[in-house]
């Protein structure tokens, strides 16, 4: 990835961030040693630069733009996802959602967009998803995504936060050579208006393990910072 397009992002993520004036509208800034997706690399593990905006419409819905760029070995050089969702309150406690994420690789031939859907459940610190691609990047191959999260509150403003994902169906079989489980482990911190987490990130590959730079799936140690506007007093 160019470093001209990384600032390119920040300065886009900057931007977007100190133009919000509206409390429905919420904007993401993330920088991370590692832009790690379901278990692999997707910046040839090197630095990435991310940003989001997003926007809560009425009686539960949202919509929503995130940005970061990659580095496939190919003419993919930056990762556009375009998504919304509905969550509906359950109790204090509990909520479901459901909705689409539309991956894009502006300017890629060598990258297909496609869209995905889930469904999802939360409960406390507790949450799990379920997510389906019909033509998993392109390939025309189905592929399913099963993902456990939990975050766990210690004192003086630190984590732990635990993951669990299980990528399965036809594309995996059959292109990839084998189903995957993916795992990471990790404490987050709150330092004012930012959020840290240093995780250790893992599969169990055997057959389709990728140990270059491009695509790693071997355990890795992901370090991200990130911070939220507007930012609230």
């Amino acid at each position: 990835m160019k470093m001209t397009s990384i600032k390119s992002l920040l300065a886009a993520g900057l931007l977007l961030a100190s133009g919000l004036a509206n409390a429905q509208f919420s904007s993401t800034i993330t920088a991370t040693n590692d832009y790690d997706f379901r278990g692999y690399s997707q910046s040839a593990k090197d630095p990435a630069i991310q940003a989001s905006l997003d926007y809560a419409l009425p009686a539960g819905f949202a919509i929503g733009a995130w940005a970061s760029n990659v580095d496939f070995n190919n003419d993919a050089d930056i990762e556009l996802d375009l998504y919304g969702s509905y969550t509906g309150t359950i109790s204090d406690k509990a909520n479901w959602s459901a909705g689409f994420t539309w991956y894009e690789y502006p300017g890629s031939d060598d990258v297909q967009h496609y869209p995905e859907f889930f469904a999802g459940f939360n409960y406390g610190a507790f949450g799990v998803k379920q997510w389906y691609a019909s033509d998993f990047y392109g390939t025309g191959a189905s592929a399913q995504y099963t993902e456990g999260n939990a975050t766990f509150p210690l004192p003086n403003n630190f984590s732990v936060l635990l993951h669990a994902g299980y990528s399965w169906g036809d594309y995996w079989k059959d292109i990839n050579g084998e189903e995957l489980i993916d795992y990471s482990v990790g404490v987050g911190y709150a330092l004012g208006k930012f959020n840290l987490a240093l995780k250790f990130n893992g599969t169990n590959a055997d057959s389709s393990k990728i140990t270059g730079d491009f695509g790693n799936n071997e355990g890795r140690v992901v370090f991200t910072v990130s911070t939220t506007f507007p930012w609230k007093d």
